[in-house]
């Protein structure tokens, strides 16, 4: 089945796709009016306790939606699909392929998360108490996610690579009570002991444990006698979750998101985005310790009363075609997934997409970073073959789902672009004086007002950090960027990936994507660099497959965007340093550029590559 067709140099949905679309023709049209269409959305698509009457109100920054209207997110996501009890809600796929998957059907999962809520509850937990989860991605880590909603309490996930530093960190900010972990996790074969660090972290902090056995994944509420937990009725504004940003810089910011604007937008845009229907599967390979893995690996497939599946380990693991195997077995319908690991899926093609029947997939996804025009290709080509649009999304934590995206019924599907603003969300590109661009000038993204429902509430325990995100009334993204005439915006990296170049602004993402436009590049990072003459220059950090002359890389940018954009300085490197989401750590590389120490690695994958880079800059 073809869902899409080429139009010029775009994509847009074939007769098929648009028959197929979950989101009226009309659907843009209808949200001109953002708050009578985000309430038409809450009535219809969301179970409510108590039905809301204040559907928006706004005072300064601080805004709220379906005030006094109550729910439960966990009631949402579990017990309204036990019309259809048998089908899968979770199918757990250890890394190890000799391990048996699980699968859990709904009616299964709603006994174990009142078993999870009544065990939080023997535990003395409350609503609005914290609960600390720091666990890979196996089922009993949604389950508890989804415990916690059902009674209230506001779970706090720590990624399971992250540090026992980064954890004590995030415990003792959110005053957890609870710290729900596992013993320990596989990764590329090797066991992690997750345990060790959990301890490590508790040392001299008073809190109580919840150690899932690994070994017996799947089996931990057998021990556990049955109970029906009531779900909590929640009050629209309250916190159903806070989830901290990786850090990089400074403290980590604990992201608050409340329980009504939340569930509405994370039911809509994963039906809307990803024309997902009941009984469908959709694999996010994200983890479950960041936003994506929240929306799209958890709570928005089991809004839509879908199969989400959990991978515990490396994509290419124990071979490389491991993630083509997951697709074909599983029947998946919906793939979403990073640049960074397409990229890496990629690099190891030698032949064996082909191999594989992938009929069932008809909707492919990207996030976390600008995907560059060949990896969009080689994902269209050889995972979709050139049948299924592919969404590329932008959004943040703080946004809690995706904001500029083309609806998978809809389209356009135009490679590096991100596409239009969700219907119902406003955003407009402005220059430093606040004054709104036209299309085509390059300028900072903003949201504007009414703000999105699943927009960030407030930062735990730092109102002050909160105001930070705004600017002269809009919600300030952080981005640069420009929209088309057409309104699809094209994300050209943070504000602080702009490198001027004798006055004129060189976007990093525009550099790298003609670097690693050559066939033997796997992966660019450029930075600038102070220059006397030209006020910065670029400097080129490179990953290749195989050897290739620095002549190369300097006519292909010259190429592409002009003899100014040339890096002044070529680093070929094994690895580019990056954060646990993936996402290439340019400040590291500045500060190795300007001989600074690096003390802080904790939010890092590979910090190995540091001493590297180190090395090679000696020898320049």
């Amino acid at each position: 089945m073809k869902y899409v067709e080429k139009r010029g140099k775009e994509y847009i949905p074939s007769k098929k796709g648009k028959q197929i679309s979950l989101a009226e023709k009309n659907v843009y049209q209808q949200a001109n009016k953002p708050i009578l269409f985000w309430e038409k959305l809450a009535k219809k698509g969301i179970d409510w306790i108590k039905p809301f009457t204040k559907t928006y109100e706004q005072k300064g920054n601080s805004f709220s939606w379906f005030k006094d209207g109550q729910l439960n997110l966990c009631y949402n996501a579990v017990d309204r699909n036990l019309g259809n009890p048998d089908t899968p809600a979770i199918i757990f796929i250890p890394e190890n392929p000799k391990e048996k998957k699980q699968v859990i059907s709904y009616f299964e999962l709603y006994k174990k998360v009142n078993q999870a809520a009544a065990l939080l509850k023997k535990e003395g937990i409350q609503k609005g108490d914290v609960v600390a989860i720091y666990m890979p991605p196996i089922s009993e880590a949604l389950i508890f996610m989804l415990a916690c909603a059902r009674i209230g309490a506001i779970h706090s996930i720590v990624f399971s690579a992250f540090s026992p530093d980064a954890l004590r960190t995030r415990i003792k900010d959110g005053k957890a009570k609870l710290l729900i972990t596992s013993n320990y996790y596989y990764r590329k074969g090797i066991k992690v002991n997750l345990i060790k660090n959990a301890k490590k972290a508790c040392r001299r902090i008073k809190i109580k444990k919840i150690i899932i056995d690994r070994a017996k994944t799947g089996q931990f509420f057998k021990e556990n006698k049955f109970e029906i937990i009531k779900p909590e009725p929640m009050n629209a504004e309250d916190i159903a979750f806070i989830l901290y940003t990786s850090g990089t810089t400074g403290k980590p910011k604990g992201v608050m998101h409340a329980v009504g604007g939340y569930t509405v937008q994370a039911y809509w845009s994963c039906r809307y985005i990803f024309n997902l229907k009941r009984n469908e599967t959709m694999w996010c390979t994200a983890d479950i310790g960041w936003i994506t893995g929240h929306t799209y690996a958890c709570y928005g497939p089991l809004l839509n009363n879908a199969t989400t599946i959990l991978y515990e380990g490396f994509p290419i693991y124990p071979k490389e075609d491991r993630f083509m195997k997951i697709i074909k077995q599983n029947k998946v319908n919906v793939f979403y997934t990073a640049p960074t690991a397409l990229r890496l899926f990629a690099m190891k093609d030698q032949g064996y997409t082909k191999k594989y029947n992938l009929d069932s997939l008809k909707v492919l996804g990207t996030v976390g970073e600008p995907i560059d025009q060949a990896t969009w290709n080689w994902f269209f080509k050889k995972v979709g073959r050139s049948r299924c649009p592919l969404i590329d999304t932008y959004w943040q934590t703080e946004t809690g789902s995706a904001m500029l995206t083309s609806l998978a019924g809809h389209g356009p599907f135009i490679p590096s672009y991100a596409g239009k603003p969700f219907p119902g969300v406003t955003y407009a590109v402005i220059n430093n004086k606040s004054k709104k661009l036209k299309a085509n000038k390059e300028g900072l993204l903003v949201q504007l007002p009414p703000f999105c429902p699943s927009l960030i509430r407030g930062v735990w325990n730092d109102k002050k950090r909160y105001g930070g995100y705004f600017l002269n009334g809009t919600y300030l993204a952080g981005d640069n960027c420009f929209y088309d005439s057409k309104g699809n915006f094209r994300i050209l990296g943070r504000s602080d990936d702009i490198i001027k170049v004798a006055g004129h602004r060189m976007s990093t993402a525009e550099i790298e994507n003609a670097i690693t436009s050559l066939p033997k590049v796997v992966e660019a990072a450029i930075v600038g660099k102070p220059d006397k003459i030209r006020g910065a220059v670029p400097v080129a950090f490179i990953k290749v497959k195989r050897k290739i002359s620095k002549e190369k890389i300097l006519d292909i940018v010259s190429k592409k965007i002009g003899p100014i954009a040339k890096p002044a300085e070529i680093y070929f490197v094994n690895d580019i340093p990056k954060t646990r989401s993936g996402k290439m750590m340019r400040r590291i590389l500045k500060s190795l550029l300007q001989g600074e120490e690096i003390k802080n690695t904790t939010t890092m994958i590979n910090p190995k590559s540091i001493q590297e880079i180190q090395e090679i800059l000696k020898k320049k």
